[in-house]
């Protein structure tokens, strides 16, 4: 198979994003370098891979793989990828004989994250499907009925209460619903959210003692015939919405320029009270050709992303303004910082780059926002990165004292590996590189899942 090609013209069919055709199960991997002691648990990527056969009219539709290492005590014991069973890929209908949706008939194929002592992967259109510790289905997690909608991809866990926060968004109202869980995984709030629209609401940004709801201009359009109903819309006020954690759901919206973003690295409240989002911010060009490579349409680009760029929104609550700025150049998204960080202010933060405004090769970014440097660690022809995550060293001192997991497709080769860094220089030789029993496809995003002593 020439992986370079993608098949009819989808190119999330070919070369990085070219899926595989089985499961497999691969134990005493081989390491190059050390593999530090204190990285016991297991890493977990999510993505796209449809099943032979399938050809999904939309990046984001095909059938959801998971791709697991396990390290213990300095080896990589095993490798797995298991697809994630839901009814999707076995022609299921997402709408029943009276026309309700069933959110259980998706492809959750976005996410993978763990809270309560359940593995959840996630995707927007559906609610979380739980997985076993060793990456088999056990079947859709509705939270004891209490979850009532679909569930972002992008939850996010208060690194003080254990709390996680997430939300369902619906093209119709009511659009976009809050909710949180109990360290436990027991659902205690719920809300509908006043005032929000039918946008694309990816993921959000949660603060010390905000919620932070981006409203922008990718809205429902049901003359989108991907499978993916949203396009850009130039009559759509783009807006965001701060709400109070404490108290009843009611945002404070203000006006921005038009844009759009699908990740957030981080939100925060700095010392003057404002509350900060920072993310990888679309313009209209840069958002409608993407679309074209993730649809598949005539003319879409060599990259997955194009034009992509880090960016931040302060939102002063005195002035009632929001002001915007740009904070780089190269074209990155899934940008990731250290988890004990969310919500807080931080000094780090990790990114993917795509090739483009002088870059010619994918590659993992550090950016230091106190230095303002940042280290590009590109990884040559042929290779693609995927999301970096970041694990903590056991006696760091330093917020980038830690490690960054990723996992790299390699054309050349026709392999992949795991790569640990260490995120204080991202330009340096691996600390580990560890060898993969087969090709991964480039994905989506992924999670350490540390072993509980």
């Amino acid at each position: 198979m020439n992986l370079r090609m993608p098949p009819l013209g989808k190119p999330y069919l070919g070369g990085h994003f070219a899926p595989v055709a089985d499961e497999v199960t691969g134990f005493d991997l081989t390491v190059r370098g050390t593999l530090p002691v204190e990285l016991n648990g297991r890493y977990v990527r999510n993505g796209h891979n449809p099943k032979p056969g399938d050809v999904p009219t939309h990046w984001f539709l095909g059938s959801g793989m998971v791709h697991g290492i396990r390290l213990r005590a300095g080896r990589a014991e095993w490798y797995r990828n298991r697809w994630v069973r839901t009814p999707a890929p076995d022609g299921a209908s997402p709408r029943g004989e009276d026309g309700a949706v069933d959110p259980t008939v998706s492809v959750a194929g976005t996410h993978i994250v763990e809270h309560g002592g359940r593995l959840l992967a996630l995707q927007d259109s559906d609610v979380p499907f739980e997985m076993t510790a060793e990456l088999e289905t056990v079947g859709p997690h509705d939270f004891a009925g209490r979850l009532t909608t679909t569930m972002t991809a992008h939850p996010k866990r208060d690194p003080l209460t254990g709390e996680l926060h997430f939300f369902g968004h619906s093209p119709f109202p009511p659009f976009l619903t809050y909710y949180v869980a109990s360290a436990a995984g027991r659902i205690t709030r719920t809300e509908v959210i006043p005032g929000a629209g039918p946008s694309l609401m990816h993921d959000f940004g949660l603060t010390e003692h905000h919620v932070v709801w981006p409203d922008l201009p990718v809205v429902f359009n049901p003359a989108e015939h991907s499978g993916v109903p949203y396009r850009w819309s130039r009559s759509y006020a783009p807006r965001i919405g701060v709400m109070p954690r404490s108290g009843p759901a009611e945002a404070t919206w203000f006006d921005v320029a038009p844009g759009m973003v699908l990740h957030v690295a981080n939100a925060y409240e700095d010392a003057r009270g404002r509350i900060v989002l920072e993310g990888s911010r679309f313009d209209r060009a840069s958002w409608e050709s993407s679309w074209k490579w993730w649809v598949g349409a005539p003319g879409y680009p060599d990259t997955p992303l194009i034009g992509a760029i880090r960016h931040r929104w302060i939102l002063d609550p005195i002035s009632g303004v929001a002001g915007e700025e740009d904070l780089d150049s190269l074209v990155t998204d899934f940008p990731t910082v250290d988890a004990r960080r969310l919500g807080r202010p931080h000094r780090y933060c990790y990114a993917q780059a795509f090739p483009g405004a002088g870059l010619h090769e994918y590659a993992i970014v550090k950016y230091d926002a106190s230095t303002g440097e940042r280290q590009v660690a590109g990884q040559g022809p042929g290779r693609m990165p995927g999301e970096a995550v970041f694990v903590p060293a056991a006696d760091g001192t330093a917020e980038d004292d830690g490690y960054l997991l990723t996992v790299i497709s390699d054309l050349v080769r026709d392999a992949s590996e795991l790569l640990v860094l260490d995120a204080r220089d991202v330009t340096a030789a691996p600390v580990a590189t560890v060898e993969l029993p087969r090709r991964v496809p480039a994905g989506m995003h992924g999670s350490w899942f540390p072993d509980r002593v």
